[in-house]
């Protein structure tokens, strides 16, 4: 005679903990969409492949001593995120010469302009929104992470340009260079890429024109290139 087989009974504090952390993953992806409407100008964030809480990112600098900078970093988030104090973190792939950015790890502190996280107060639009102000900042005041630049900013602002214009060239001549796995990837421009947006300038000059046949014409010219 078979016996029913016993039921491993489940922990109700895993089960509590489970719940839980599927709210936060939930709570996740709703902040992610709203950065579709909101994300500061210039800054774009795109996740992995892989991982709810990590993220690949770009931000392009259109004025001040970062003017024409093209840096990338990646955002990871802790397990916990959604909780109190559980800041995100945002280290720079590129070399960034920032009083508020450490020059040996790339990491953004965040910890000096948000001593507590407030997950009813701060979110990933916040961390994004600082992560664009430290490039335009003129005051380092309560900067930590790189007392060097903070030195050089406030008695030497010269030579703190000069520094700040070398990490502007070098973001430009790494922007094909992507770093492993990243999901915020650059490619250099084919002459076929070239030669098809040329074709479609000249063959469809207003939206009425715009058909999928025509489109699918100039890029088989292209291709023939």
């Amino acid at each position: 005679m078979s016996k029913t087989p016993t039921k491993i009974p489940v922990s109700p504090i895993a089960s509590e903990e489970e719940r839980e952390q599927a709210l936060r993953d939930y709570k996740v992806t709703i902040e992610y969409k709203h950065l579709k409407s909101h994300a500061p100008g210039g800054v774009y964030l795109i996740p992995s492949m892989d991982n709810l809480r990590h993220f690949f990112g770009i931000i392009f600098v259109r004025r001040g001593p970062f003017t024409n900078g093209i840096f990338k970093f990646s955002l990871k988030l802790p397990p916990k995120y959604n909780d109190t104090d559980m800041w995100p973190q945002i280290v720079f792939s590129s070399r960034v010469f920032n009083p508020y950015v450490n020059e040996m790890t790339g990491e953004l502190d965040i910890k000096s302009a948000y001593p507590t996280w407030d997950p009813s107060r701060h979110y990933l639009v916040t961390v994004l929104t600082y992560l664009k102000k430290i490039f335009y900042s003129k005051n380092f005041t309560d900067a930590r992470a790189n007392p060097v630049a903070k030195e050089l900013a406030e008695t030497n602002p010269e030579e703190y340009r000069k520094k700040v214009e070398e990490c502007v060239r070098e973001s430009q001549k790494n922007i094909y260079v992507n770093e492993e796995g990243s999901t915020a990837q650059f490619t250099e421009e084919q002459v076929s890429h070239r030669v098809l947006r040329d074709l479609l300038k000249h063959h469809i000059r207003s939206e009425n024109q715009v058909t999928k046949q025509a489109v699918l014409t100039q890029i088989e010219k292209a291709r023939n290139v």
